[in-house]
């Protein structure tokens, strides 16, 4: 275990909205929308007179975490690659924590520099008793400035914990620990504003993107009981990419076969699992529907990776017009736990 303190010259905030900056309206529903700038929830935070790095704020987007696209975090990846750049030491995002999973995988991807990228939220917003927005605020400045953290790619801090981006997932809907690691666990914890470091994840998978990506439409199915392909049917022509939330270790009902391997005939199909922890299975179970005939009709597996990362993944792919054998390479690298 190794701890370190920030010695950071300065650290780049990006405000993208979310819970953490959003008030009460005025209206007779009272429900609160995103509100506050990215320099008011930094004012908002005590103990930043000793954080001993200067913070510059950019205002990136002000919107609830649902609304977020992918052009957002690609734009959001841009803009941090300029930063670090120009001498950041690292980053900071605070956003909506519906999608936080997912933009910080998608960052994760996204961001081949050596300078932690950290995302954090909160699960309460400033109106409310016990607001978690600005512990969290300073947590992951902490995080985003220290030296132990470069090269590990985009982390999740989140009630002083650190979830690696590959592994984060949102696991409950109002707890403020609602960020945990089912697979793997946090990475390291912040105590008394030091970042201790637990373990080191191995191995790293990074996108190159070309100049612009292409338009295209990725799509994610949940297979459930008694589940007779319909929404598979429907999905014919519709994608440029599909992933399959299957059963288990990748199993899915025995009507649904044709239409699936119909499916990976004509576009990238991943088979992932809808359990939310463990991998795909490669050469165990032989009954129709099962991973063994489903990868042998064509369908590449997500190996570790939960079905929202595989989309993520697949689309970011898709839109760089990477061939079918790069793809399958991809999710080999990407999805074996990150071990090299």
């Amino acid at each position: 275990m190794a701890a370190s303190r920030p010695s950071a010259d300065h650290v780049a905030l990006f405000s993208l909205g979310g819970t953490v900056a959003m008030t009460k309206t005025t209206d007779k529903a009272g429900g609160v929308v995103p509100a506050l700038t990215g320099r008011q929830l930094v004012d908002a935070v005590p103990g930043l007179t000793s954080f001993g790095a200067d913070i510059e704020v950019h205002e990136f987007r002000q919107v609830p975490g649902a609304s977020l696209t992918i052009d957002d975090v690609v734009d959001l990846a841009a803009v941090i690659k300029k930063q670090a750049a120009s001498g950041a030491a690292g980053a900071v995002v605070t956003q909506g924590t519906d999608t936080i999973e997912e933009t910080a995988f998608l960052l994760d991807l996204l961001h081949a520099g050596d300078e932690p990228v950290v995302v954090t939220g909160a699960m309460r917003n400033p109106a409310m008793a016990g607001a978690d927005g600005p512990a969290n605020i300073l947590a992951a400045l902490q995080a985003a400035a220290s030296p132990l953290l470069r090269g590990l790619g985009c982390v999740v801090v989140f009630a002083d914990e650190i979830h690696a981006a590959r592994y984060v997932r949102k696991t409950d809907t109002t707890s403020v620990a609602a960020f945990t690691s089912p697979s793997a666990g946090p990475v390291g914890r912040i105590v008394e504003g030091r970042v201790h470091l637990l373990t080191r994840p191995t191995g790293r998978f990074t996108a190159a993107l070309p100049g612009s990506l292409r338009q295209v439409r990725t799509g994610l199915i949940v297979l459930t009981l008694g589940d007779d392909g319909e929404l598979l049917r429907a999905a014919a022509g519709r994608f440029d990419g599909l992933v399959i939330a299957a059963f288990g270790a990748g199993h899915v009902p025995a009507a649904t076969v044709p239409i699936l391997a119909s499916l990976a005939e004509q576009i990238p199909v991943v088979l992932s699992s809808r359990t939310g922890r463990g991998s795909v299975l490669a050469a165990t179970y032989g009954f129709p529907g099962s991973e063994q005939d489903l990868l042998g009709r064509g369908l590449i597996s997500a190996g570790f990776l939960d079905p929202l990362k595989a989309r993520l993944l697949l689309h970011l792919l898709v839109a760089s017009d990477a061939s079918r054998a790069e793809i399958g390479t991809a999710f080999q690298d990407v999805g074996r736990y990150g071990q090299p």
